[in-house]
């Protein structure tokens, strides 16, 4: 009987350390997320504001499509991170495949990865990709007199639609090759990654 009383009152001790400590990485995760967001949306507006008006219509729509690839590419690993087989990546870091080491750190922190590719970059591009869109509508309004409304919701439906479309397809292949999509993302990430 002491000894189970013993081990509970210890459990007791670790879980809420646990939770303290939890509580404080929970609260630098959030402010770095936040402050990422910040810095990665200003540079990304600032990008299509400099872009969108002193260009033409086709490059407007380009760097919209970027925008839209973009979101669609990082949902795409965030959903690759939660997926993929760590296993897999031990192997590949033991052989000394260049991005392995990296892929197990990613799978190891997949929620944290998962959330700054889906809810960081992938909810920042849809926002920016919104507003380019908005800019390209009265681009195309005050070159071709076009009808604002009808132009504004062509335009709309068609960033909505490819939006997602896109991350409905690139979801199904994450989870289907989320390996071979993990790892192309952590060999990239391994050139500018050095630890």
């Amino acid at each position: 009987m002491k000894t189970k009383e013993i081990t509970e009152k210890y459990a007791k001790k670790v879980s809420k350390r646990q939770i303290r400590n939890k509580k404080r990485t929970n609260y630098a995760w959030i402010i770095m997320v936040t402050l990422c967001a910040l810095v990665i949306s200003f540079g990304f507006s600032l990008l299509a504001e400099l872009i969108i008006p002193n260009t033409s219509i086709v490059v407007a729509i380009i760097t919209l499509l970027i925008f839209i690839f973009l979101g669609i590419l990082f949902d795409m690993v965030g959903v690759a991170v939660t997926v993929s087989d760590e296993k897999t990546f031990h192997s590949m870091s033991a052989k000394k495949v260049k991005g392995a080491r990296l892929g197990v750190k990613l799978i190891s922190n997949a929620e944290k990865v998962s959330s700054f590719c889906n809810d960081v970059i992938g909810d920042i591009c849809g926002i920016v990709s919104g507003s380019t869109s908005a800019m390209i509508a009265t681009l195309l309004i005050t070159k071709f007199n076009f009808n604002p409304l009808y132009i504004t919701l062509v335009i709309t439906s068609v960033v909505a639609s490819l939006t997602i479309g896109g991350k409905a397809l690139g979801k199904g292949l994450a989870i289907r090759q989320s390996n071979a999509i993990l790892y192309r993302f952590a060999r990239v990430l391994s050139v500018f990654y050095h630890r």
